[in-house]
This record gives structure tokens, C-alpha cells and sequence, in this order.
């Protein structure tokens, strides 16, 4: 088999000669090119593993054969060398299409992983990426087909990914298949809830610290960050993180390395960072609450991950699978749904999304005593009724259900305490500061709601 090659496309002798002594070390062939138009009479030639291009060239920029590899060769990873501290450069670069960038003055060490990573998914296929994926991500819909498709795409560079939707539409499952689509699936996945870490254990959880860095401190500890060496960092809500903690994610995310609490010297380290959350970024920058600079890094690529009222023809489909999954977990024979009782799922809006689905479907395995599942097993007690002009309120749906007042606030209230406590994965002092009340509070509502 022959060895990987790989073209680097600069002007600078001294940074030709220095890249391809590196990379003849780890046994591949490169093939030098000094202008834009010699790199692409190249690439017209001959099969290469790989681009590396300076950003700037004697007849043109960097970006224009990004661009241009991006449109003819869209299996060759192309990454790009810019100057030092110019994270402009580096984002315009990856949203046009690059796998990943190095900095100028050129870390050897950061070059060799860049390069192993890039030539290990030049090795991959399509066909293969798309292998891995469909099966885990279920809906014939346009705009499920259209995700997995995306999926694919930006699990073939490195760029940060930023993933929007509402809660319980799955956006962990997304950051997963993005991670296992890449070149980095051999590497650890290491999500991270940031509005579940207390503030002031948050810098040691993602940074890690030094012994007797601070009270308490009384061995070494890896940060998530540390932990996720080699794979993906998914830090969901990350909305929730402080201001202080945004500042140092950006600098881990430009300088590709971290400082722990009480070391001197900063550690590099090779992660890619997912991102997600429910809120609006944008309106959070707006407003000062979510710094500007880490929302343009982080959002290089986003990904919007539809609600299930959204793309309701899939509602038969995905139940059928969560049912033969549950069935499986519970052992023995599986009820399936009756054609009354997916009626009324197709026309239930869904306020918590699929999670709310799986979380009806598993109550109605319990409730279900024949072989076939009823509306009144799903006991969908509050249904969501919207309009553009009114905003939702929760009604009963129970034949000679009361209609009280109280009886309606007790369910707005469960609504709420339930997503809060979905969104922060049941951590019950998360989801009191997101609800707004004193933990105390929260756990004797959750003890008059019967919720546990």
C-alpha cells in the first residue's frame, strides 16, 4: 500500500522544508506547491490524502482554494496555516469548508495530530460516515433527512458545532453521531451539563487543578476538558456557563490548551468542542449575557435540531422504535400502540419533544394490561394548544376531568417542574435556580405533585 500524501501549498522554503521533514517522520510522501495555481493544476493530476495551504499565497488567498477543494474535491480534508492570534482568519476558514487550522509559529506536536486525524478521515467514506448515522437517527421526513445529511458533513471537519433546538429534541444524540462520524470516534465523548456544575467548582471540573491550589485541593485532578484528549467535548446548555468561565473557553478554543487551577504552565491539548442549548444565543448576546467573541467561536456551524410538532409524520415511526426498545428492557411480549391511541399522539403537541414521548410511551407500558395500548394508557392529561396569537395554556383532556382553577395550576406548575428538572437531568439544585425558587421549596412541590 502506498504511503498518504499530502500537498502543502506555501510560499516560505524554511516552512516547506520544516513540514516535510515532519511529515516524512510519520512515513508520508509530500508534494510541495508555491502558488494557488500549482496547487490546483495538482490536484487536477494526481490523488492526494490531504491539503495544507497557507493563507496567504503570491497570487491569491488561502480561502479561495478552500473554496475551490471544497466545491471539486469535497472528500479531501483541507486545513489551513494562519498567523498567530488571527482567529478571524481561522473561523472564516473552517466556515468555508476547512478541517481544521494551525497557528503560525507552527506547533510540531499540534501539526502531527492535525495531520493524523486529517489522513485517518480522508480513509473513511461517505458511505460509511452514513452507516454509522442513519441507523441511530430515526424519521423519513425532509427535515430529518436533511439533519442526518448535515451530520454527516460536519462530522468530517473539526470546526466547533453549535446545536439549537428546543429541549428533549435530542441534541446529545446529535453531538454523539457527530463524534462517532468523525475522525475523532476512536477518542472519548465527555458531555458536560453546564448549568448542573456548581459556579465555583466549575472552573476545577473543566480545567482541572493542582494539589493545594486551593482548600480541599488535596490530590491532582484532570479537568473534563483533560479527560475529553483526543475526542469531543460536548458542553450542553452552555448558555448557563458565567461570564468569567466564557472568557477562559475562548482562550482554551484559540490557544488549543488549558491552564489548571494552580499550574504555571499551560498544558496543550486536542479536543473539539460541541456545543448546545434550548435558549437563543443571539438574543443573549443581545442583551449582554452571553459574550459576543465565544458565540461567533463556537458557532462556526450550527446545526438546528426541529421540534417533534415539526415533523409529526414521524411520530408512528419513532414510537414503534421506542416501544420495541422498551419492550426489550422490560423483557417479555411488547403491546403495540392501537390506531386510537396514535391518532391522539399525531395530534399532541409534544411541549417536551421526543424525551416527552419515550417518557409517555414508558408510563403506558406500565398502565397497558392487554396486548394493544389505549388513549387512556397514554394519559396525556395536559394537551398544548397554541396559536400565533395567544400564547399556550395547558387544557384538560380527561372525560369529566375538573376544570378548576387549582387543578389547572397544579399543572402548569408539574409542566414546569418537569422540564426543568428534564433540562438539568434531575438535579433537583440546577433545576430550583432555573425555576427560579429555593431548593427547599422546589422539593416540597415535587413532594405535593407526587413527581417522584
Amino acid at each position: 500500500m502506498s504511503q498518504p500524501t499530502v500537498l502543502v501549498v506555501d510560499d516560505e522554503p524554511d516552512l516547506l522544508e520544516l513540514v516535510g521533514l515532519t511529515l516524512d517522520r510519520m512515513k508520508l510522501t509530500t508534494v510541495p506547491a508555491g502558488t494557488l495555481a500549482t496547487a490546483r493544476r495538482l490536484l487536477g493530476e494526481r490523488h492526494f490524502d490531504l491539503c495544507l495551504t497557507d493563507m496567504r499565497l503570491p497570487d491569491g488567498d488561502g480561502l479561495d482554494l478552500v473554496a475551490w477543494i471544497e466545491q471539486r474535491h469535497p472528500q479531501l480534508p483541507v486545513a489551513v496555516i494562519t498567523a498567530h492570534g488571527n482567529v478571524e482568519s481561522a473561523v472564516r476558514a473552517l466556515k468555508a469548508g476547512a478541517f481544521d487550522f494551525v497557528s503560525k509559529p507552527l506547533d510540531l506536536a499540534v501539526l502531527r495530530r492535525l495531520v493524523s486525524s486529517a489522513i485517518r478521515l480522508a480513509n473513511d467514506t461517505d458511505n460509511d460516515a452514513t452507516a454509522r448515522l442513519g441507523p441511530r437517527l430515526l424519521g423519513a421526513s425532509a427535515s430529518m433527512q436533511a439533519l442526518r445529511t448535515l451530520i454527516a458533513r460536519v462530522a468530517r471537519s473539526q470546526a466547533p458545532v453549535h446545536i439549537a433546538g428546543e429541549s428533549g429534541t435530542g441534541k446529545e444524540l446529535v453531538a454523539r453521531l457527530i463524534h462517532e462520524g468523525g475522525a475523532r470516534r476512536d477518542g472519548p465523548f465527555v458531555p458536560v451539563n453546564c448549568g448542573a456544575i456548581p459556579t465555583e467548582l466549575m472552573e476545577s471540573e473543566l480545567f482541572g487543578h493542582k494539589r493545594g491550589s486551593f482548600t480541599g485541593a488535596v490530590a491532582d485532578k484532570r479537568g473534563l476538558l483533560q479527560s475529553a484528549e483526543g475526542g469531543t467535548l460536548f458542553l450542553d446548555e452552555v448558555a448557563d456557563l458565567p461570564l468569567h468561565m466564557q472568557v477562559k473557553l475562548l482562550r482554551v478554543i484559540q490557544e488549543k490548551s488549558v491552564r489548571p487551577i494552580g499550574e504555571q504552565r499551560e498544558q496543550p491539548i486536542d479536543v473539539r468542542v460541541l456545543s448546545a442549548t434550548h435558549k437563543n444565543l443571539a438574543e443573549l448576546v443581545a442583551s449582554g449575557r452571553f459574550r459576543e467573541d465565544l458565540f461567533y467561536r463556537i458557532n462556526v456551524i450550527e446545526i438546528r435540531v426541529p421540534a417533534l410538532r415539526e415533523h409529526a409524520q414521524d411520530i408512528h415511526e419513532l414510537a414503534e422504535a421506542m416501544l420495541r426498545r422498551l419492550g426489550r428492557r422490560l423483557g417479555g411480549t411488547c403491546p403495540v400502540l392501537s390506531s386510537d391511541a396514535l391518532a391522539v399522539l399525531a395530534n399532541y403537541a409534544f411541549p417536551g419533544n421526543v424525551r416527552e414521548l419515550e417518557n409517555i410511551l414508558e408510563r403506558a407500558l406500565t398502565l397497558c394490561t392487554g396486548t394493544e395500548i389505549s388513549p387512556d394508557d397514554l394519559q396525556l392529561r395536559a394537551a398544548v394548544v397554541t396559536s400565533a396569537a395567544e400564547p399556550a395554556v395547558a387544557v384538560d383532556t380527561q372525560p369529566g376531568a375538573s376544570t378548576a382553577l387549582g387543578d389547572q395550576l397544579e399543572h402548569i406548575e408539574r409542566d414546569a417542574i418537569l422540564k426543568a428538572l428534564e433540562q438539568t437531568r434531575y438535579n433537583k439544585t440546577a433545576a430550583a435556580r432555573l425555576l427560579g425558587m429555593t431548593f427547599r421549596a422546589l422539593r416540597y412541590k415535587v413532594k405535593k405533585l407526587g413527581i417522584e
